[in-house]
């Protein structure tokens, strides 16, 4: 071989060196690993190439039934890779998301799909009015900017109107109250909140009353105020995520509940059911609650969840969640997977 063809071969073969030395030295934040990384992207990979043109995910199962919820889900695994609408490798896909979920704003300030969810329609609220409450600061377009200035103050409106007098929300506006409603609610209200603008007075602290009076002697949360006296995981998961978003991080209830999610937790720590039903439901909020806990709480749960997720994961790069379907399992395993990535307010200590 001529000494130039020599020269160059070595020079190749440092190349590929160095490359493979810095794939290896990648720097993730704590109990991320190259194996989470991968199924981060191939779930991302996965939401973007079965989105509809429209900006929803109409040819599965749940983004049929729940189109404007699980549009809103799918936006905020987007926004939690670090997404904007106008910059990163998803940015299109954060767009049309954004522009879908604005187009089911109606005239009266409820966010909701064409069949209102399936007759729920404040699940689709919360998740639409917290999808855009995230997304509003990253809007650059003026014009796209003042439009969803004037939809997130009419939802937040909207939400505020449909409070009972308990001070929670139910499936339908004014209708009533339960847990799992009033908790999207809440973090809707906080999204909004942390992106300026204004929750009417009294809103969010009527809600924590509410989840106060929801109390079990053991800690938990009980479906709503006129359902059985059991405590139920799932809902009590979620009303400690919602209550630290309230800024009850020091409150003797918000306490109690940590400790009793993470009792339950605990003890069923290698299996990804924790009893109950809802598994993803429950690990959306009880890993959004136990990262804003602290190190002691997400290092006991974070790597057992981690692996548990990455093993579940789907061929395609989704999950199926709960039975629901892949645009509410793949959304839901995404924000999990990319909290330790800090990219989104609501989520964060």
């Amino acid at each position: 071989m001529k000494p130039l063809g020599i020269i160059l071969l070595i020079l190749c073969v440092i190349g590929r060196i160095s490359a493979s030395a810095h794939a290896q030295n990648e720097i993730y934040p704590k109990h991320v690993n190259a194996q989470t990384q991968r199924a981060i992207k191939n779930g991302l990979d996965y939401l973007a190439k079965t989105q509809g043109d429209d900006g929803n995910w109409p040819n599965s199962r749940d983004g049929s039934a729940y189109p404007l919820s699980m549009a809103a889900l799918a936006g905020m695994a987007f926004l939690a890779n670090g997404n904007t609408p106008s910059r990163g490798p998803y940015a299109d896909n954060v767009r049309k998301t954004l522009q879908y979920v604005m187009s089911n704003a109606r005239s009266n300030g409820l966010i909701t799909g064409p069949t209102q969810e399936q007759g729920v329609p404040m699940y689709g609220h919360g998740f639409g009015l917290m999808f855009l409450a995230s997304a509003y600061g990253m809007e650059t377009d003026e014009r796209n900017r003042e439009r969803l200035r004037k939809i997130i103050n009419e939802a937040v409106k909207v939400t505020a109107r449909a409070q009972s007098n308990l001070g929670g929300w139910t499936y339908v506006p004014g209708a009533g109250d339960e847990g799992s409603v009033t908790v999207t609610q809440i973090q809707a209200l906080r999204a909004a909140s942390n992106a300026g603008f204004t929750v009417p007075k009294g809103t969010i602290e009527n809600a924590v009353l509410y989840l106060e009076r929801c109390r079990t002697p053991e800690g938990g949360i009980r479906y709503a105020f006129h359902s059985g006296p059991q405590s139920r995981l799932p809902i009590s998961a979620a009303a400690v995520a919602t209550l630290y978003n309230a800024g009850e991080y020091d409150s003797q209830m918000s306490d109690a509940c940590l400790a009793y999610v993470f009792k339950q937790f605990q003890a069923q720590k290698n299996q990804w059911s924790k009893g109950g039903g809802h598994d993803y439901y429950a690990h959306l909020y009880a890993a959004q609650a136990f990262y804003q806990a602290g190190d002691r709480y997400w290092d006991d749960y974070f790597p057992a969840a981690r692996d548990q997720l990455v093993k579940q994961q789907q061929r395609d790069g989704s999950w199926d969640g709960d039975g629901v379907g892949p645009v509410y399992g793949t959304s839901i395993s995404l924000v999990i997977l990319q909290l330790p990535y800090k990219f989104l307010p609501i989520y964060q200590r």
